[in-house]
């Protein structure tokens, strides 16, 4: 089981799918055009108060140095990703914090509340 199926009960989107980065254009109750924030970006365009989130649990998901980790979670703040729980090491870490911070949406990540150990 991955990250994002682990965390939000969600399979990886089909490789043909393509991925938003953010500025979908949706339809706003008055008829015009409005721009979901890069944080609320769903995996496939749509609105998602957790885009970001799933987002970067996708990325990490596909980065190959990145395992799944059951007891470090991800959530988020707005634009800021927040790691939780108990990491087994700091370079761990600092790789996870590289790849979220490549989200886009992603303006911080905290990681006050993770552990090493």
């Amino acid at each position: 089981m991955g990250w994002l199926q682990r965390l939000f009960g969600v399979k990886q989107p089909q490789q043909n799918q393509p991925q938003s980065q953010g500025n979908v254009a949706t339809s706003a109750p008055t008829g015009g055009q409005e721009s979901i924030p890069p944080e609320r970006v769903g995996l496939n365009g749509e609105y998602d108060q957790s885009g970001l989130a799933k987002r970067v649990a996708l990325a990490f998901d596909q980065d190959p140095n990145i395992d799944d980790i059951d007891t470090v979670y991800v959530a988020q703040t707005g634009g800021t990703v927040v790691l939780k729980g108990k990491a087994p090491n700091q370079e761990i870490v600092q790789r996870m914090v590289s790849v979220a911070r490549g989200v886009n949406g992603a303006t911080a990540v905290d990681t006050s509340q993770v552990t090493i150990g």
